[in-house]
């Protein structure tokens, strides 16, 4: 019996180490990562292994606005959140700027309007996951290929479009803050990236780039925020409108 519950063991260990080693291989999980003297976080997530989703409101129609509360809420449906970060632009009342659906269903029309900021620094785009597939998407584009995603939010402006900088995004610009993304890329792998120093748009956008992600969007800048449990990361300083985030143990 004791040999065959240390075979059983090894097995389990050998089992864990060869997962560990997949995700390892695929650079799935967040890591600190440097680029010209810049400080950020990175994190990778398969979207045909991960489950990757958003979140905005709960059951009572209160939004999250902290992590804190959106990590209660997953933990007491038997699940468990793996990472989190704002997921686009929002009106004071945590509203969102633009389009977002959750479990197909859209809770926030798509913004069509123009105006200042970055947001309206056309072309903007959308960030959107169906069906283990996960993509980033001009809004023109987003609305002539008609896409039904399962979860979608609309941010700007784009920071790579096809596989070069958003041509409004000059490499002598000077604004520099804190910043978060998103990106889609040639390995079908979703990046998400924070600074944790100031960025500009340029450099900001040339690490998707380097992280060869032909498309990638702008999430938000100055209240950019991350929940990493495995980082020992927990950036609950402000209330923040829609939440994408990574979990595990939740039904689909």
């Amino acid at each position: 019996m004791r040999f065959l519950q240390q075979t059983f063991k090894c097995l389990v260990a050998l089992f864990a180490t060869a997962v560990a080693g997949q995700a390892a291989a695929q650079g799935v999980g967040c890591r600190p990562a440097v680029r010209d003297g810049v400080n950020f976080v990175i994190c990778v997530f398969n979207p045909a292994r991960s489950d990757i989703r958003l979140f905005w409101r709960d059951d009572r129609g209160d939004s999250y606005g902290v992590f804190d509360r959106l990590a209660d809420s997953v933990a007491g449906q038997g699940g468990r959140l793996l990472f989190a970060m704002n997921a686009g632009m929002f009106q004071p009342d945590l509203t969102p700027v633009g389009l977002y659906i959750e479990k197909g269903q859209e809770l926030h029309p798509l913004n069509r309007r123009g105006g200042q900021g970055n947001f309206n620094l056309r072309p903007n785009g959308i960030f959107w996951v169906r069906q283990g597939v996960a993509g980033v998407t001009e809004t023109q584009k987003f609305i002539a290929q008609n896409l039904r995603p399962d979860y979608a939010t609309q941010s700007g402006p784009m920071l790579t479009i096809g596989g070069r900088i958003h041509p409004k995004i000059h490499a002598d610009g000077t604004s520099a803050k804190i910043r978060n993304g998103v990106g889609v890329c040639e390995d079908g792998l979703v990046r998400f990236a924070i600074s944790d120093d100031p960025v500009t748009f340029f450099a900001f956008a040339s690490l998707f780039l380097e992280m060869k992600c032909p498309d990638a969007l702008y999430l938000d800048g100055s209240i950019s925020a991350l929940y990493a449990p495995a980082l020992k990361r927990n950036d609950g300083w402000k209330s923040i409108g829609p939440i994408v985030g990574v979990v595990e143990g939740l039904k689909k």
